[in-house]
Order: structure tokens, then sequence, then C-alpha cells
């Protein structure tokens, strides 16, 4: 495949992947969820030495700021069920990944971004990231997994006041919660994460795998909650508070929901 949305980087056994929709504030569209897919089911499987793999955002304002609105006005219940179930499978393919994916987190990491992030093994963020989950004030959940990875990073109160408030935390509030590793400098993220990969990659790599493994079974038995997520996702693209949500996401006003 060649990358449309994608820039990839690979030396000394470390893929560098930087999400490059820099105008769009790295936002996931369709064409950059299907890159992220073939990069993990395919390229990064056959490079030959892989010690692991770094996802970041270009610029210096965003890593992910959340999925591309605009592909939401066409959405009903089915292709809005399936579109968050397509992103929960690419996301898991991620976080099963058998070599360490950790995200640098540059700047915003909103939405869809958080979910990418949480996919990851590891999480470093620049002194200037910013994480949340702001589905809610489109009449939305998150549907990539993140009503489930952020209360497993932060546990359940935290997580159901950043889901309902849809407050943004900064990185060292991210830090103390569990959701970032370690906070860094502003430019120093992909750095600090080659680090960490360089003192993995002595390591034997099938125990590696193995570990990865064990520690993603332990919330196996929440997988059903997956697809409750999905089927949620799907039931509330045909609200009118939804309608209501991205209407005022695409004319810059605050929206005016109903309950309805």
């Amino acid at each position: 495949m060649n990358y449309e949305n994608l820039q990839t980087d690979f030396q000394d056994g470390i893929l560098v992947v930087t999400i490059n929709r820099e105008k769009a504030l790295n936002a996931l569209n369709k064409q950059t969820m299907l890159e992220i897919r073939y990069l993990f089911e395919a390229h990064a499987p056959d490079l030959s030495g892989l010690k692991g793999v770094i996802l970041t955002g270009a610029g210096q304002k965003a890593f992910v700021a959340g999925a591309d609105i605009k592909e939401f006005t066409s959405l009903d219940a089915a292709s809005a069920q399936a579109m968050s179930k397509n992103g929960q499978d690419i996301f898991f393919l991620i976080e099963n990944f058998a070599k360490p994916v950790i995200a640098a987190v540059n700047g915003y990491a909103l939405g869809a971004g958080c979910e990418l992030a949480m996919a990851c093994h590891m999480r470093i963020a620049g002194e200037k990231a910013r994480f949340g989950q702001p589905e809610v004030n489109l009449g939305l959940i998150p549907g990539y997994g993140g009503t489930q990875r952020l209360t497993q990073l932060v546990g359940k109160a935290k997580s159901i006041e950043l889901h309902l408030t849809a407050d943004m935390i900064g990185a060292e509030e991210a830090h103390r919660l569990g959701l970032a590793n370690y906070v860094v400098p502003l430019g120093e993220e992909v750095a600090k994460a080659k680090e960490i990969i360089e003192k993995i990659a002595p390591k034997a790599p099938i125990a590696v795998a193995k570990a990865i493994k064990a520690i993603n079974d332990h919330f196996n038995e929440g997988k059903q909650a997956y697809r409750t997520e999905h089927q949620a996702f799907g039931a509330l693209v045909e609200t009118e508070d939804f309608k209501e949500g991205v209407g005022a996401f695409m004319e810059k006003r605050k929206a005016d929901f109903k309950g309805q």
C-alpha cells in the first residue's frame, strides 16, 4: 500500500509512524484508519529486525485531535455501528501487537486520538499534551474502545467524570492518573519512546510478546463491553441530539441538546 496520510521512518529497528494530516490536526478519516490497519496487519509484522513502533502526529499542535467529523454526517445506526466495530478491530491490532507500541503524544489527543493513544502499550506525553473524550458534546460516546480503555487506565470514577464532562486534562494530570507513562519537554516525545524501546530490545522477544498478551488478557472478561460500546454508538447517530451536536460543531456554535 502507498500511504497517503502516514509517514514511516524505519531506522535501527524502530518504526516511527507519523500521522500526517497537520491541517486537519491529524484527524482520523477512513483512509487513515485503512492505512493504520494495513500498517499493523501487514507492513510492521514483515519488517526484519523490528524492535518496536512509535506513533506520533505531524506538527506541534496535535497527536490526533479526533475523528474526521465530516464523515459522520451520513451515518445511520447500522453504518455507525460498523464504523465503531471497525475502529475497535483496528485498535485491537495495536493493543495485541507482539512488539512494543508507544504513542508519542505531542499535542491534542482527543476523541479517537485519545483512543488511539490508549490502544498503544505506553504513552509519552509532551508537556503541552492534552487528553480527552469529548464525544458527549456531539451527542455520542467514544466508539473505538475509549469507554473501556480509559476506565482500565484511570479507574471507573475518573473515567465517568472525564466522559460525562468532556473535560481535557493536561500532561501532568494524565501522568498522575496513570494515563501517561512519562511527561517530557515538547519535542522530546519520540526520543523518550526510542529510549524505552531500546531498553526492551535486548529482552527475550517471545517473552515480551507473551507478557503483552498476558497483561491484555487480564481485561478479557470485559470484552463484551466493547460490543455494548459500538451498539450504543450506532444507536446514538439516529438521535436528534447527535444531529444537533454535529451541526453545532460544524457551525462552530454551542449545541442546544433536547434529549431526543
